[in-house]
């Protein structure tokens, strides 16, 4: 049966400093650094996980996390494919903004509906913006018209969806030297997305779905790449934590 590892960035610059990333790409801080190496050590104390192939988004947080914690595993030599599809979900004009500014600005109600309504996107980069990625060399071979300038989780989940059915489903179901355990090092909401998709989670309980930092997520699929048990590696109450953590963000 196939294994599907989630694993979310290690704290980056602007988590530290509690600001909407999206997009824009920072590196991991210091604690990222280490929930990194500790993600790998975990993935390498599972005596039975048969890590193959890994996928990232285009994003630095991302890249040095899968980095680090296949360093720390054992693993660096893993083959590796990297989409924008799994980047972070766009905050369109909220990116850079401080969390806790935003919330007494406009109001704890209205910053909870731009963070985790699923289809309520913030309001959108305007035209010549200079957070817009219109012109980043990362996204050269990306349809202009699939650049976002803000999103909500619904878009995330349209992007994601066709990326698991064309690119993961395919190396889940492989044999012989790919066959073995995917791992996707992502982000908060694109690892939503995907939870969402395959635990048939409903648009109103994925609100709450907070996902931690640094430590891996294992889903076990049968045949049909339907979900028969999952959970945290390590210490469930550490990733309770974690997640009560991320949740707290916002103030």
């Amino acid at each position: 049966m196939p294994d599907l590892i989630l694993l979310r960035h290690g704290r980056s610059l602007w988590n530290e400093l509690n600001l909407f990333t999206g997009w824009h790409d920072v590196d991991l801080v210091a604690q990222g650094e280490d929930e990194a190496r500790a993600a790998g050590r975990l993935l390498a104390n599972d005596a039975d996980l048969d890590l193959r192939i890994l996928h990232t988004s285009l994003l630095t947080r991302a890249i040095r996390t899968s980095t680090l914690a296949l360093e720390s595993a054992g693993r660096p030599w893993l083959p590796v494919t990297r989409s924008w599809r799994l980047n972070e979900r766009h905050y369109g004009d909220l990116t850079g903004k401080d969390k806790k500014q935003t919330a007494e600005e406009f109001g704890m109600e209205q910053l909870k509906l731009w963070r985790r309504s699923y289809d309520v996107p913030p309001p959108p980069l305007p035209e010549g913006d200079e957070r817009r990625n219109d012109t980043d060399p990362r996204y050269r071979d990306v349809p202009p018209g699939l650049i976002p300038a803000t999103e909500c989780l619904k878009d995330v989940v349209a992007r994601v969806e066709p990326y698991f059915e064309e690119i993961l489903a395919p190396d889940l179901r492989a044999e012989g030297e790919r066959g073995g355990a995917v791992l996707v090092v992502a982000h908060g909401n694109s690892l939503r997305a995907l939870r969402m998709m395959l635990e048939n989670i409903s648009t109103q309980n994925i609100a709450e779905l907070e996902i931690p930092t640094g430590i891996p997520y294992r889903l076990r699929l049968n045949d049909d790449l339907r979900v028969t048990s999952a959970g945290y590696l390590g210490d469930p109450e550490a990733a309770a934590a974690a997640a009560r953590a991320v949740a707290a963000q916002a103030g």
